[in-house]
C-alpha cells in the first residue's frame, strides 16, 4: 500500500461482486453516507481473512487505501456481523431488499449522515422481526424512508391529483394518494381501505420499534410492500430484483 492515501470509515457490506479467482469488489454504505466501491483481495479464499468480514450486511471498520477507480481494503475489524439474518431464508430475503435500495439511494462522493444509521436500525429490525408480516413492514418501511429523505416523498395527506382528503387510492406514477373521482383517470390506481390508508402513512412516521411492536395482517403487509416497490421501481427507474424476491417469497 505505499504511497498510496489511506482512510478509516465503517461501512455496511450491501454488495459482493467476483473479481478474479480470490477476490471481491465490495460495494459499501459508509458512515458519513457515501457509497464506496473497494477490492478486497483473497476474500473469497478459503480461511482469508477478510472472509467472514466482508460478508453480506456486515457492518465492519475499513482501513481502505484510495484507488483511481477503486478503493483497496487494507484491514477490516467485524464492528456487527447481523448473525441473527445468517441462516433464515426469510430474514436474509428482507436485508437483501434493504441493502438493494440502501444501494440504490446512496451516491459516491454525496455524504448523508441519515442514510448509515437508518440502514443499520433496518438490518437489526430485520433481525428481530417477530414473523413474515413484520419482515415484510420493515422493508417496505425503510424503502419508504429512504426515498422519502432522498426526496421522493409520497403524498398521503390528500388527493394527490386535486387536493381533496378523501383518498381511498394510491398511484405510484400520480405521486401518491388519489380521490376515487382522481384515480379514474389514473391506470393502474390501487383501491385501498381507511386502515390500509392509515398503514400507508405509519411507514413514513412510526419508528422500527414502533413497527415490530405493532399487530398488523399478513396481507395488509404484503400489500404495503408491493406499494413500497411499486414506488420504488417507478421513481428509481429500475428494477429492484431483491424486494421483487421477498414479494414473491
Amino acid at each position: 500500500m505505499a504511497g498510496r492515501r489511506t482512510f478509516r470509515t465503517r461501512a455496511v457490506v450491501l454488495d459482493r461482486t467476483k473479481l478474479g479467482e480470490t477476490d471481491l469488489i465490495l460495494t459499501l454504505l459508509a458512515a458519513d453516507g457515501r457509497e464506496l466501491r473497494a477490492v478486497a483481495k483473497g476474500a473469497r479464499r478459503p480461511g482469508g481473512r477478510l472472509a467472514a468480514r466482508v460478508e453480506l450486511f456486515c457492518e465492519t471498520d475499513f482501513l481502505l487505501a484510495a484507488g483511481r477507480s477503486l478503493d483497496v481494503v487494507s484491514e477490516a475489524a467485524l464492528v456487527e456481523p447481523h448473525v441473527g439474518l445468517r441462516g433464515d431464508y426469510e430474514r436474509v430475503a428482507a436485508a437483501s431488499a434493504v441493502a438493494e435500495v440502501a444501494r440504490l439511494t446512496c451516491y459516491e462522493d454525496a455524504p448523508d449522515g441519515f442514510l448509515y444509521p437508518i440502514c443499520s436500525r433496518a438490518l437489526t429490525a430485520c433481525e428481530q422481526a417477530a414473523d413474515r408480516a413484520h419482515l415484510d413492514l420493515v422493508a417496505a418501511a425503510y424503502a419508504w424512508k429512504a426515498l422519502a429523505h432522498g426526496g421522493w416523498r409520497p403524498e398521503l395527506s390528500c388527493c394527490c391529483a386535486c387536493g381533496d382528503a378523501d383518498v381511498t387510492y394510491f398511484s405510484a406514477s400520480a405521486g401518491g394518494t388519489l380521490c376515487a373521482s382522481c384515480a379514474r383517470e389514473v391506470a393502474g390506481a390501487q383501491e385501498l381501505s381507511a386502515t390500509e390508508v392509515s398503514w400507508l402513512r405509519a411507514m413514513l412516521t412510526c419508528t422500527f420499534d414502533d413497527l415490530l411492536a405493532a399487530e398488523v395482517p399478513g396481507g395488509t403487509a404484503a400489500l404495503l410492500l408491493a406499494l413500497a416497490h411499486s414506488w420504488a421501481a417507478t421513481h428509481l427507474d429500475c428494477r429492484l430484483r431483491a424486494m421483487e424476491f421477498l414479494a414473491g417469497a
